[in-house]
């Protein structure tokens, strides 16, 4: 088991932002405002690689974005397993928020080979949440399959 990578803090955060428009139609006109995610599938090189911590700030972003309601959850069904995005449907609308989000620096943990757990700070207003998640590596892509939040 390799030791938990070192994140280190990001000294000016990126604001979510949604730099691909598209037809009037679709998901990214839906979620003005939204963080827009990188198409491609989160990929971190060789097993034992470390984790990029902009592409988990990301996803931490857009969970919270689906969470408030800001964001359709199809816009994550890449990158969630099936039961994490069934999940993800489920739940909802399950932060309340009065301005959108804004995910900080991503807290990461390694527990095994192939598997990282983070936790991010949610700030959506006069109270702050915390989102944790879990991911896994399936071949070189790494998948979301389970995520809570308080």
């Amino acid at each position: 088991m390799s030791a938990a990578p070192h994140i280190d803090p990001t000294s000016t955060p990126e604001p979510p932002y949604d730099g691909h428009r598209r037809g009037a139609g679709d998901a990214a006109t839906r979620v003005h405002g939204a963080l827009a995610l990188d198409s491609r599938p989160l990929v971190w090189g060789a097993p034992g690689a470390a984790p990029d911590e902009r592409r988990l700030r990301h996803l931490g972003q857009a969970l919270a974005e689906v969470l408030t309601g800001r964001r359709p959850p199809e816009t994550l069904a890449g990158r969630l397993t099936g039961r994490a995005y069934r999940d993800l449907v489920r739940a909802g609308r399950m932060i309340a928020a009065g301005r959108p989000p804004f995910a900080g620096t991503p807290h990461v943990t390694e527990p095994r080979d192939g598997v990282l757990e983070m936790c991010v700070v949610v700030h959506c207003g006069e109270r702050d949440h915390v989102l944790a998640a879990r991911l896994e590596r399936y071949g070189h892509q790494w998948l979301c399959t389970d995520f809570e939040t308080a």
